[in-house]
């Protein structure tokens, strides 16, 4: 008589979620596409145990399959190891390979990069889209910039506001960044890293050119940092023509991209208020019967909170000026035109979106009653 032999329940599902570490978490991160160019969710600064983080690689895919991200590079740092003697690896590309083979049977890219780590005024940058980690650690800091670009790196300066770097908890662009920035090997900045935004970082973003960055520089595991503290990872949208490493690099390079963290929007006009716009699908324009009240419904397509004020020279029947529209919720505007209108043009200041330091966009929308 042959045998059966059961799983226990509890036994069962973990087996299951243990095979199968594709699915989304109950908060992905989401944003619309913009006019022209695909939107590309990225991760460009996070560590594992082969520099100073805390999780294997494998973790780091399956933390941001989770997330729902696009692309994601190990920023291991070159010069600071921790760990070496638990895991002694002489290859500096180890990071990326395990994550290389952990991403090859699902949708996500993984773009190799590491972190050139030195004291203040060099601070700590990152390299991504570099081809062998090995060549890039150098005695001479210079010279690991100058690898760095040989291989064709996007560079960007990492926390430039960091107090430990910065102890006023602003960026000091020194002589050797402006020299970086004269040579062509210093491209982004980060203006959001961890949990810090620092408008002076995207002043200098503006100032000089660079690519503005938001990152996690995640060490720990994703859900206790943010998701179990009511957060979103920080991320980089890049605005890419197409969804491959070249098309994602030269939109890097090109400087098409929002950083993000929950509310807070971060980029230049050009792309952040068409993602606001297209963020925002309008479901209903109509006036309340017999009245000059129009009623418009406005739905949040983002995984971001989007805070509002209105601009318009009509003021809301019953909501205040200042308004949210929660991340995947509807909210109805009444707006008091005096008079009825068949179109009019829906104007409001995005409070959470940053183009300049303390400077937030003018967002509109073509409004067509009956729609």
């Amino acid at each position: 008589m042959r045998k059966i032999y059961y799983i226990p329940l509890f036994l069962f599902s973990f087996l299951v979620s243990a095979q199968d570490h594709s699915h989304q978490s109950s908060r992905p991160l989401t944003f619309p596409d913009i006019p022209g160019y695909n939107t590309i969710k990225t991760d460009l600064h996070i560590h594992t145990v082969f520099s100073d983080g805390n999780v294997w690689p494998n973790i780091r895919v399956q933390e941001a399959l989770r997330d729902n991200l696009d692309l994601i590079s190990l920023t291991e740092h070159l010069e600071y190891q921790p760990h070496k003697e638990d895991i002694p690896h002489p290859d500096r590309n180890r990071s990326y390979e395990i994550a290389l083979q952990e991403a090859q049977d699902h949708d996500l890219l993984i773009v190799h990069g590491s972190e050139i780590t030195r004291s203040a005024p060099m601070g700590h940058n990152n390299a991504v889209f570099i081809e062998d980690a090995n060549p890039i650690l150098q005695d001479r800091v210079e010279d690991a910039f100058a690898q760095a670009n040989k291989q064709g790196a996007f560079v960007f300066w990492n926390h430039p506001a960091w107090h430990a770097q910065s102890p006023k908890g602003t960026p000091i662009l020194s002589d050797f960044q402006k020299n970086l920035i004269q040579k062509g090997q210093l491209h982004g900045i980060e203006v959001i890293n961890s949990l810090d935004y620092a408008e002076e970082s995207l002043a200098l973003a503006l100032e000089y050119n660079l690519t503005i960055m938001g990152t996690s520089d995640v060490h720990g595991l994703i859900d206790w940092d943010y998701t179990e503290k009511g957060n979103h990872r920080p991320i980089t949208l890049v605005f890419a023509k197409e969804k491959t490493l070249p098309s994602i690099k030269e939109a890097l390079f090109a400087g098409r991209t929002v950083a993000v963290y929950n509310e807070l929007l971060v980029g230049k006009e050009a792309y952040l208020v068409p993602l606001i716009q297209k963020s925002i699908q309008v479901n209903s324009v109509k006036y309340i019967e017999d009245t000059q009240v129009l009623e418009v419904v406005l739905e949040n397509l983002s995984s971001s909170d989007l805070i509002f004020e209105n601009a318009m020279s009509y003021s809301f029947y019953s909501k205040p000026a200042i308004f949210t529209i929660r991340a995947g919720t509807s909210e109805t505007l009444r707006i008091k035109t005096l008079e009825n209108f068949g179109q009019l043009q829906l104007e409001l200041k995005a409070l959470g979106a940053y183009v300049a330091p303390r400077t937030n966009p003018l967002i509109s929308w073509d409004l067509r009653v009956g729609q």
